[in-house]
C-alpha cells in the first residue's frame, strides 16, 4: 500500500460519512495515472498554486484600488483567507480538507483586474456576457497550459463555479466555501475600511456588532463557531438564523457605505472605462494583444470571448500599462 492508498484508508476511517473521500472522486476529463503520495484533491490544489493565473492574484485588487499602503487586501490575500477560514470549518466537521483547500484557492482564478468594477465593465460591453466564476472554470480548463488546462477533478470545477451566493455546490466542502467567502471578505473589507478611513469600528451597526462581535477576530470566532455548531452531523453546512441575519445586514451596511463610496471607490470609473477601452481597441485589433490569444482566434474561437480571456487575465498594473501604449502618445525616436 503507498502513501496515496494510506491517506485514502484514513479519510474512510476518520472524516464523516457526508465526506467527499479521495478515491470516490468522479474523476478528471482526461484520466491520469494516479500519483503514489498524493490523493487526487491534493494534486488539483497543487496544481492550482503553481499555475500562472494564481500568481497574478497578488497583483489584482480587492476593494480599494492601488492603495497606498502595504496592508490592504489584494485578490490573493482575500484567497488566502478564505481558504484559511473553509480548512477550520472542514477540519472541525471532519469533511475533506484537501478538496475544500482547492476549490477555495480556485474560485476567484478568473477575476478581472480592478476587482468587481473590471468584471462589470467587461459584462456590459461583451455580448455574451462576463461572470467572473465562469472565467475561473475557462481558466482552469482552458487557459493554463497553453490550451491544455489543469485536468482538475469533476468536484473541484463544480466548488469554483458554484461559489457565489446563487450557486448550488454538489459537495459540503464546496458549501464550506461558498460562506467561508462571504466570511471573510464581509470582515476584512471592514478592517481594511478602518485602515482606510472610510469607517470607525463605532459606525458598524451595533444590532449586528452585539450579535457578531466589536472587533474582527471576535466576529471570525463568532461566525465560524456557528457554523460549525449548526452544520455537524446535519448533511449541510448552515448557520443560525441570527448569525444569517446580522451578516447579511452588515453586507448590505458595507455596499452603502464601502462599496459605493465615494472616497474609497472614487477611481472605479476610470478602471472600468478603461477596460472598457481595452476591450474596444482590441476587437478591432486583436493582432495587438500576445501571440498566445492571437493564435486562439485564429484557431476559431469567439474574438470577443478571447479578448476578455485577455483582459481578464491583467493585473491591475499590467491593464494600465496596456491602456497607456494602446493610448498615450510618445515621443517619436530616429
Amino acid at each position: 500500500m503507498n502513501v496515496r492508498q494510506k491517506l485514502e484508508a484514513w479519510e474512510h476511517e476518520y472524516l464523516c460519512e457526508y465526506a467527499a473521500f479521495s478515491d470516490q472522486s468522479k474523476g478528471r476529463d482526461i484520466e491520469e495515472p494516479m500519483c503514489d503520495v498524493r490523493t487526487i484533491y491534493q494534486r488539483d490544489r497543487d496544481r492550482i498554486i503553481h499555475c500562472k493565473a494564481f500568481r497574478r492574484l497578488k497583483e489584482k485588487t480587492q476593494v480599494f484600488l492601488s492603495p497606498e499602503g502595504d496592508h490592504y487586501r489584494t485578490r490573493m490575500t482575500h484567497t488566502l483567507e478564505v481558504s484559511q477560514t473553509a480548512r477550520t470549518i472542514a477540519r472541525a466537521l471532519r469533511l475533506n480538507e484537501e478538496l475544500t483547500e482547492a476549490i477555495a484557492l480556485g474560485h476567484d482564478l478568473g477575476h478581472t483586474p480592478f476587482g468587481h468594477a473590471g468584471e462589470r465593465a467587461l459584462n456590459e460591453v461583451c455580448s455574451k456576457g462576463f461572470k467572473h466564476n465562469e472565467q475561473s472554470i475557462r481558466v482552469v480548463e482552458h487557459l493554463e497550459k497553453k490550451g491544455r488546462g489543469l485536468n482538475l477533478t469533476v468536484e473541484v470545477r463544480d466548488g469554483i463555479v458554484n461559489h457565489k451566493t446563487t450557486g448550488k455546490p454538489s459537495t459540503l466542502e464546496g458549501k464550506i466555501v461558498q460562506i467561508s467567502d462571504k466570511i471573510a471578505y464581509i470582515n476584512h473589507d471592514i478592517d481594511d475600511a478602518i485602515r482606510g478611513g472610510i469607517l470607525k469600528e463605532e459606525d458598524l451597526p451595533n444590532n449586528c456588532t452585539d450579535i457578531l462581535g466589536k472587533r474582527t477576530r471576535d466576529r471570525l470566532n463568532t461566525i465560524i463557531h456557528d457554523v460549525i455548531l449548526h452544520s455537524e452531523g446535519t448533511g449541510d453546512i448552515i448557520c443560525s438564523p441570527e448569525i444569517r441575519q446580522a451578516m447579511t445586514e452588515l453586507r448590505s451596511f458595507l455596499f452603502d457605505t464601502v462599496y459605493t463610496n465615494p472616497v474609497a471607490k472614487g477611481e472605479e470609473g476610470k478602471a472600468k472605462r478603461m477596460l472598457q477601452e481595452l476591450f474596444h481597441y482590441y476587437m478591432s485589433r486583436p493582432e495587438a494583444m500576445t501571440e498566445e490569444f492571437v493564435q486562439m482566434i485564429n484557431d476559431g474561437e469567439d474574438r470577443e470571448i478571447v479578448v476578455c480571456d485577455y483582459i481578464a487575465g491583467m493585473t491591475d498594473n499590467y491593464a494600465v500599462l496596456k491602456f497607456q501604449e494602446a493610448f498615450e502618445p510618445t515621443g517619436w525616436k530616429w
